[in-house]
């Protein structure tokens, strides 16, 4: 191991010096790790896309270019706007045009990766586009669903964090936000204290240094897990924190890294400053891209379904981001259950909860602000749970219980090193190793790579990426779906006929939310009665039909609004006077449209 010595004296020397030296890599780590290159995928990206690797943003680019350039007639992209440091955020939309205009269809919309380590987040978008193109025509149900809906899907909105992820050393948790310069340490510079990669291996591991007065000791089994002592025992070591070293001299180590504006606290619904929300950033769509995408999506108003995709913990999650939004109607709570508990079946060990109430509450999140200003369903995936990693007897139980990233107990931890040596060849982990700190001294670096401990390992991501979209499928398939029917014409006297229509929706998602309806977001549903020779004397919705109740609307019979519940129908009666054709037409935004033609 190359070491390097230089005098206290010589601090800035020192810091300077660190960020253009290349150290050595550290041995026993994979090929490419020091890039983030070693679970990309191959250069020559080829359609059907693999999933046996990941995806770094130029190659998720491309990705996007060859599946629209294998299947035009499904398929268009676009550049939906540009991040900070002017990369491109692009989209790529799905249907099928031969069955209608993609705006009077019921919209998916589909995104990932708003937090620049959340990697997996984007290969599920990806993995959903590739399989909606290349298996339509083949598969009945992808087709039936790609005649249907439209899809719109953004794999990657923070698309300066995942290059940076890939390209920048980082620990699993680092570079999250957007590249807005913030004062975290309120010094009066900006971004000025990184992390640092003392030891060039491309990762921001852990430092420790034997202190017989230290807090912890080593694990007798595996003395690569530290274990804090009892009172009165004994220390060994003492745990220095992340890699680096103090840039600014105000002796914090890594404290004012890149941003810190959260990309999901910045949308503009339910917004709240710094003191209230951390990372919120100075106003709501500071972000340039997050503006973007929200110009995006309201330009699409048939959107009724929404996933956003993060990592980790294996989670399905739905609003109120905080307690203050108020619960959800019994309507859409039905809707959110059956959706959200499907979700769970199709995916094993993740769990349908509620963001405010079984996590914490979030100001300005992106689910907030489509549920009440674009008026969709919207789930949250966290995708990815470490505890699927396991080195364990069939029928044994998982010990202790999981005290979150990193403070796993001790039998946790040396069963996730179990997993590392023995089921991936130790390609998550970095085993300690010495290093001559220009503060500390002697001191060793180690622990888990940046593509650990969020991520799955690329044996593991195409089973989750396959079940994860599924669930987006089983959604997708629950969008409205309203057949009109002229189920009753009667000649009353004359010209005078009693006509009766029914819409029945045959999926779980009403025509509109009940939040949407409730809120006057927009205009209901609309049925309207048009003929050149003929007059709409009354008409309402029927109450019962078996004891002619009807609801008769007292101004302007020929135009009723309407929803239709998910699972259900309405019915209307029109009394219509005089001959000829006659035209009774459904428009809805986020259902589409329906229309019957007949003659008096």
């Amino acid at each position: 191991m190359k070491k390097i010595h230089i005098p206290q004296n010589s601090r800035f020397f020192a810091y300077s010096t660190l960020f253009i030296i290349a150290l050595s890599t550290a041995p026993g780590i994979f090929p490419g790790l020091s890039t983030g290159k070693a679970f990309a995928a191959d250069p020559q990206i080829t359609i059907p896309l693999r999933f046996d690797r990941y995806y770094d943003y130029e190659q998720l680019v491309e990705a996007m270019q060859k599946l629209h350039e294998a299947f035009p007639e499904l398929s268009e992209i676009e550049v939906v706007g540009k991040s900070e440091e002017q990369r491109e955020i692009w989209a790529i939309t799905i249907h099928n045009p031969e069955t209608g205009d993609h705006s009077e269809k019921p919209g998916v919309y589909v995104d990932g990766n708003i937090h620049g380590n959340e990697i997996q987040a984007g290969e599920v978008c990806l993995y959903l586009a590739n399989m909606l193109l290349t298996k339509y025509g083949q598969n009945e149900k992808i087709t039936e669903l790609v005649d249907k809906n439209v899809f719109y899907i953004i794999p990657c909105v923070n698309v300066d964090g995942r290059y940076h992820f890939f390209n920048d050393p980082n620990t699993p948790s680092t570079n999250r936000g957007l590249r807005i310069p913030v004062d975290d340490d309120r010094d009066g510079l900006f971004d000025e204290d990184f992390p640092d990669d003392m030891d060039g291996d491309g990762n921001i591991c852990q430092m420790r240094k034997k202190d017989p007065n230290g807090n912890y000791r080593l694990d007798p089994e595996d003395p690569r897990v530290m274990v804090r002592v009892r009172p009165g025992e004994q220390g060994a070591y003492t745990l220095l924190g992340q890699e680096g070293i103090d840039n600014d001299g105000d002796g914090q180590v890594n404290e004012d890294a890149e941003g810190y504006v959260d990309p999901n606290r910045n949308w503009g619904y339910n917004w709240a400053p710094r003191y209230v929300q951390n990372g919120s950033g100075n106003y709501p769509f500071s972000g340039s891209g997050i503006r973007a995408i929200g110009e995006f999506l309201l330009e699409r108003p048939n959107i009724i379904m929404v996933w956003a995709f993060h990592n980790s913990g294996g989670m399905i999650l739905r609003g109120p981001g905080t307690r203050s939004g108020g619960e959800f109607s019994r309507g859409d709570l039905a809707v959110y259950d059956y959706l959200g508990q499907h979700s769970e079946s199709i995916i094993p060990g993740y769990r349908y909860l509620v963001v405010w109430k079984d996590l914490y509450s979030t100001y300005g999140d992106f689910t907030s602000f489509t549920d009440n200003l674009l008026g969709s369903y919207s789930l949250v995936g966290e995708m990815f749970m470490r505890e699927s990693q396991t080195y364990r007897p069939h029928g044994s139980e998982q010990a202790g219980n999981e005290q979150g990233y990193f403070r796993e107990n001790t039998e946790q931890q040396k069963e996730l090193l179990k997993f590392n040596d023995n089921v991936v060849q130790g390609e998550l982990y970095k085993e300690w190793e010495s290093y001559d700190h220009p503060v500390y001294g002697e001191i060793e670096i180690g622990g888990w790579s940046k593509l650990s401990s969020r991520l799955p390992h690329p044996f593991m991501l195409q089973d989750e990426v396959h079940r994860v979209a599924s669930a987006v499928l089983f959604t997708a398939e629950q969008t409205p779906e309203i057949k009109m029917d002229l189920y009753e014409k009667e000649k009353i006297s004359g010209d005078l006929y009693r006509l009766r229509i029914r819409l029945t929706n045959s999926k779980a998602m009403p025509s509109m939310t009940d939040r949407s309806l409730k809120s006057g977001l927009y205009p209901k549903d609309i049925i309207t009665v048009e003929g050149s020779h003929i007059q709409v004397v009354a008409g309402g919705e029927i109450q019962d039909r078996y004891r002619d109740r009807v609801s008769y609307k007292e101004y302007k019979p020929e135009v009723q609004f309407t929803q239709v519940p998910g699972f259900g129908h309405v019915e209307y009666e029109f009394l219509v006077s005089g001959k000829g054709s006659m035209t009774i037409a459904y428009h809805s935004r986020k259902a589409g449209r329906k229309k019957l033609e007949l003659e008096l």
